[in-house]
């Protein structure tokens, strides 16, 4: 059995018992093909690997200088491939199972301020090439700050979810998992407001013969939906024109502001898991970390004895 058969097996009983999602799963199909392509040049593939084999590769990897986080990534990718290879009785012995990877540094995640926030609301109210775009621009920055979604949670966002003008938005989440998320009034009037020239859009091809979009945000591409990567560029356009330097500005850092301001405002931190669909509370924390890094700062600029 060949390594790429292994990986396939692997991702689709992954993809079976845990709702894996598909930027994990392509994560983990990119990580093991790596070490497949690594083992074939030293004469050796997963079902002949050897502790040893793992522990080089792995130095390997820090060799060339990656990133703490991606070498522990790889390395759990690597250990779920042969516990399932062992329980598949693909192999008899484990050469991952005793392995303890690099500790991650714990960073901390770039925000934005209310202003800034309110800067991002106004440029997209003013930036398109159309009134529609600026409509749906928009309808996308407004939600994204209302309910700090990820970004592959809002691009592929059911149009049937929004249908009725909810207070509450059901949002499906890594492994399937789902919430409710509630919706400010400014987001639900620009929800209101795309909505409307969507469904005339798509009412529109339908009766071109086309297949009326399952998705809120629907694209000509392949996806039939608006990606990742042009909702990031839009993002970084709209920084521009908000006067903010780009750099510091993408929807990742919408969802950190999201989540940040909630607690700068007295939020539970318990609310603000929930909301952000984290599992675990412990990823939820380090917002208090951001919380204390400004009240440092505070105390270091504006004391008169600092």
């Amino acid at each position: 059995m060949t390594d790429a058969h292994w990986i396939e097996q692997f991702l689709s009983a992954h993809i079976a018992e845990r709702g894996a999602a598909a930027n994990t799963v392509a994560a983990y199909r990119r990580d093991l093909a790596d070490l497949s392509h690594w083992l074939g040049r030293n004469g050796k593939d997963f079902a002949n690997a050897a502790q040893s084999d793992i522990v080089a590769y792995l130095s390997a990897l820090d060799g060339l200088g990656m990133s703490a986080a991606t070498r522990a990534r790889r390395l759990s990718a690597i250990r779920q491939l042969y516990r399932f290879a062992v329980e598949e009785h693909w192999r008899t012995t484990d050469p991952a199972t005793r392995l303890s990877g690099p500790r991650k540094a714990r960073s901390l995640p770039g925000s934005l301020t209310e202003a800034q926030v309110l800067a991002l609301l106004a440029a997209a109210g003013s930036m398109g090439t159309s009134r529609d775009r600026i409509i749906r621009n928009t309808c996308l920055m407004e939600l994204l700050y209302a309910t700090g979604m990820r970004v592959s949670e809002l691009v592929t966002l059911p149009v049937a979810s929004v249908r009725g003008n909810p207070a509450m938005l059901l949002v499906r989440g890594k492994g399937s998992k789902e919430r409710m998320v509630p919706l400010s009034d400014a987001a639900r009037a620009s929800l209101g407001d795309w909505l409307a020239l969507r469904d005339r859009d798509e009412d529109l091809r339908v009766t071109q013969g086309h297949r009326a979009s399952p998705f809120l945000f629907p694209a000509s591409g392949r996806t039939g939906h608006l990606t990742r990567e042009r909702f990031f560029l839009l993002v970084r356009e709209l920084a521009v024109h908000a006067g903010i330097p780009p750099a510091q500005v993408s929807p990742h850092t919408l969802r950190h502001a999201f989540a940040t301001h909630l607690l700068a405002n007295g939020a539970d931190l318990r609310v603000i898991q929930t909301l952000l669909g984290h599992s675990d509370i412990a990823t939820t924390e380090i917002y208090t970390h951001v919380i204390d890094e400004r009240l440092k700062d505070l105390v270091l600029t504006r004391h008169p004895l600092a």
